[in-house]
């Protein structure tokens, strides 16, 4: 008896002592620093680009970059010991890739790794067709938005996403640096984001947590995108609204919830001298909320988001429509809609004449509704509501007059290509089926040298 309790209490102390040593093992290093968001990136340019991420505990910032991914020669280091790290390469060239990798001043954290890269922005000659994904009311953080996210990689294939818009409502329900964390920087974008900027436009509950007027809030710490110019276009002052050029196309970024809407505010004002001094073949504008939706928002109600789009419509559209923008983007209504080409409707869907505010010019339909054609003196403006790509979609009553598709029963995003004188324009579903497709194309006078 006494040799057979020795052999169970010799075994009793063994197991005892596995265990803790597998749980002491298990347990995580204190000094272990982890990388809890990111890397991606911002404010690109076709010289300098910004790289961010965030890290476990305080550490030193350091970029290791280069132009050959076994060949990271040159660095950026800033000794500060922060959270949330921010590097801005420049001296770059132009539409030239670059492989990086990020740390401490000590420590590579991230490193080896080929699909950590950037494509710094093109100049307006470029000859190659542009690839543009616009994704709105994405930030459920759920299947739904991965499921959306597949189906465009599919369908874009081997081709890079040169700009990814945003179109707000990134983090769902509150914009808070949880929901943010959840929304857009799970695994769901974690691979794409790594080598393609994100360029954003604050949604409704994006801003529940932020404030436009002081630049504070979640939002406005998780993105940083150009206030001087730096990408192209009238230096906006603020971070609400911007511009930025990629190639010969001029984007547009709006802030219809959080900042002044009035004709004669601070944004009118500097929108108005940013389209006066544009000159690229292309110009595409994206903001929240749009102007006309028959889908989960109504933009004949007054009182529907606070008057929010029936603003963005008065006040804005005559002016996008006389300085010749091509295609404005907006979400917050959970559909699909894409308009006719349009001129001149400003009003309530009763006041929508179709006679003299559809745009046509192939001499074949009064109303072609998806083949479009501008002149030189034809400033016709396609809309698109998006709102679909993470949301779950409702039909609504997807009646408006000035649609010309709506399909309220999809998750979705939209594929944009643009070359020279024409843009396509495709909306591609959950399972990678095209709902809907457009084309613009354009007469342009030549440039003068």
């Amino acid at each position: 008896m006494i040799y057979r309790a020795s052999i169970l209490a010799i075994f009793f102390l063994f197991i005892v002592s596995v265990t803790n040593t597998q749980t002491s093992t298990d347990k995580p290093d204190p000094e272990e620093i982890l990388v809890l968001r990111g890397p991606y990136l911002q404010s690109g340019t076709t010289r300098s680009m910004i790289i961010k991420w965030k890290t476990s505990k305080p550490v030193s910032s350091r970029v290791l970059y280069g132009t050959h991914s076994d060949n990271l020669n040159k660095s950026i280091e800033d000794s500060a010991k922060v959270v949330d790290h921010e590097i801005r390469i420049s001296g770059l060239k132009e539409h030239t890739k670059y492989y990086y990798a990020v740390g401490t001043e000590n420590k590579m954290l991230i490193e080896d790794d080929p699909s950590y890269y950037f494509i710094t922005s093109a100049k307006q000659d470029l000859e190659e067709v542009v690839h543009i994904w616009a994704i709105g009311d994405l930030g459920t953080g759920d299947r739904e938005p991965e499921k959306v996210r597949e189906a465009y990689m599919k369908f874009r294939g081997d081709h890079h996403t040169d700009v990814w818009l945003m179109l707000g409502d990134i983090a769902y329900y509150s914009g808070k640096d949880e929901e943010f964390q959840k929304g857009i920087f799970s695994d769901t974008y974690k691979y794409m984001m790594r080598n393609t900027v994100i360029w954003p436009t604050p949604g409704n509950h994006d801003m529940r947590s932020a404030d436009s007027q002081t630049e504070s809030g979640p939002y406005y710490d998780v993105f940083t995108v150009p206030t001087k110019g730096e990408a192209g276009g009238e230096p906006s002052g603020t971070e609400a609204y911007y511009s930025f050029n990629y190639g010969d196309i001029h984007f547009i970024s709006m802030d219809s919830e959080d900042s002044p809407r009035q004709v004669f505010g601070d944004m009118a004002k500097w929108l108005e001298k940013d389209l006066q001094m544009d000159d690229h073949k292309w110009k595409i504008v994206f903001f929240h909320h749009p102007p006309y939706t028959k889908g989960t928002h109504n933009s004949d109600m007054d009182l529907d988001s606070r008057g929010r789009m029936k603003e963005m419509r008065e006040n804005f559209l005559p002016l996008l429509e006389a300085y010749g923008v091509d295609l404005v983007l907006s979400g917050h209504s959970h559909i699909y809609e894409r308009s006719y080409l349009l001129k001149g409707h400003y009003g309530y869907s009763e006041d929508f004449d179709p006679d003299t505010m559809i745009l046509q010019y192939d001499n074949e339909k009064k109303k072609n509704k998806s083949a479009f054609f501008k002149k030189e003196d034809n400033y016709g403006t396609v809309y698109i509501v998006c709102g679909v790509s993470g949301s779950r979609p409702a039909v609504g009553t997807c009646d408006h007059p000035a649609m010309a598709v709506c399909k309220g029963n999809y998750h979705g995003s939209v594929s944009i290509e643009i070359r020279d004188n024409l843009l396509l324009g495709v909306f591609v579903d959950e399972s990678g089926k095209t709902k809907d497709s457009f084309t613009i194309t354009k007469e342009f006078s030549k440039r003068a040298n």
